[in-house]
């Protein structure tokens, strides 16, 4: 038999996430409907957030949104093998994510779009953001522990 209280909250979960009755309000679903984006740019979309979603791949960006740094110092920042790195960052580059150049025998990366640099930086402010509310949560919570 389940646990009455692991009932109650998943009843009180679902209950947050679903409308209490079925109404559809035509103006707004007309309005959006209006502005749907196309199946091309939900599919480049999709495949521009799988190519972030990567840790290793956050982590490479984090670093060449400081400045231009080549295989060899992404290699020794990250603990990886070039072979590694190099095989990242073509997938970024194919993304046109991140684009590098040649001087001599070292390849220098950098990140080739703003857009995504601004993405970066906003994932980084929100992470910021949760975890200082989350600390705030804890903090609040224990001090009403009796």
């Amino acid at each position: 038999m389940a646990d009455p209280e692991q009932m109650l909250t998943s009843t009180s979960i679902n209950d947050v996430d679903q409308c209490s009755v079925s109404l559809v309000h035509d103006e707004a679903v007309g309005e959006v409907t209006q502005e749907q984006l196309s199946e091309t740019e939900v599919q480049s979309l999709a495949e521009s957030f799988k190519a972030l979603a990567d840790p290793t791949r956050i982590r490479m960006l984090s670093n060449l949104i400081q400045r231009e740094l080549c295989v060899c110092d992404l290699a020794a920042i990250l603990g990886m093998t070039q072979s590694a790195v190099s095989h990242q960052l073509r997938t970024l580059r194919m993304m046109h994510i991140v684009k590098n150049r040649r001087e001599g025998n070292t390849v220098y990366y950098t990140c080739d779009d703003a857009h995504v640099v601004g993405l970066l930086r906003m994932g980084i402010d929100h992470v910021a953001h949760t975890v200082q509310s989350a600390t705030g949560r804890q903090a609040e919570a224990g001090r009403n522990v009796p």
